[in-house]
């Protein structure tokens, strides 16, 4: 029994150590700052330590090679992605620009297998309630997304330029991938019929032709067709 603790002991203490030689040899990342790839191949590197660790038919040599082989692996890999663009693309991913011009790029949403609402909550992340004061919004390859405000949303704030205040309204969904949120109209005191002639203002007839519309009090009706 104590035989059994003193090698365990001895293994955490080695495979600690491993791991954190590899860590410093690969460099700094952020965990933010992890693609996808990176992020795999930390879970391996700590589940053939894990592993190996707790397995009695494998033992401490086997415990360092397994770490050094695939350290040495992934630092290939870092040498080919800082050499080459291709590798880079390859094993990294690159940016993709999911809203151009102000509009919403449907076909590089589902390219990123990403929805609407998943977009929404990414530019909340980055202080924009609303799609529509964004011109451009490029989304990472570490899954992050980075924005370019319009100039009427930018800044300088408010209290800056000594504007009085005014009531601020949360942006609402009305439409989103083609079909009507119906609990969004009525919570807001709207309903289908005003709806329609709000997109009949902007010559659209079918609610099936939108990827995503708002509804900001105030304001007009902000349409993205597919």
């Amino acid at each position: 029994m104590d035989n059994n603790i003193f090698h365990l002991a001895i293994e955490l203490v080695i495979g600690f150590f491993a791991l954190l030689f590899m860590t410093k040899l690969l460099g700094k990342t952020q965990i933010t700052q992890l693609t996808p790839f990176d992020f795999i191949s930390a879970l391996v590197l700590g589940e053939l330590v894990g592993n190996a660790i707790y397995d009695k038919d494998i033992g401490i040599f086997y415990v360092l090679l397994a770490v050094i082989i695939w350290g040495l692996l992934i630092f290939f890999v870092e040498i080919l992605t800082q050499k080459f663009l291709r590798a880079r693309t390859f094993f990294e991913g690159k940016p993709s620009i999911v809203i151009q011009k102000g509009k919403i790029d449907y076909k590089m949403l589902k390219k990123n297998h990403m929805d609407i609402n998943q977009l929404q909550l990414l530019l909340r992340q980055k202080d924009a309630f609303s799609i529509r004061e964004i011109e451009y919004a490029i989304l990472e390859a570490n899954g992050t997304v980075s924005i370019l405000k319009k100039s009427e949303y930018a800044n300088p704030q408010n209290q800056d330029l000594k504007v009085p205040e005014k009531t601020v309204y949360l942006p609402v969904t009305f439409i989103l991938d083609g079909e009507i949120i119906a609990e969004n109209l009525k919570n807001a005191g709207r309903d289908e019929i005003w709806l329609r002639k709000e997109l009949k203002k902007q010559g659209i007839d079918k609610i099936e032709d939108i990827l995503f519309a708002e509804w900001l009090e105030e304001d007009s009706l902000y349409v993205n067709t597919y």
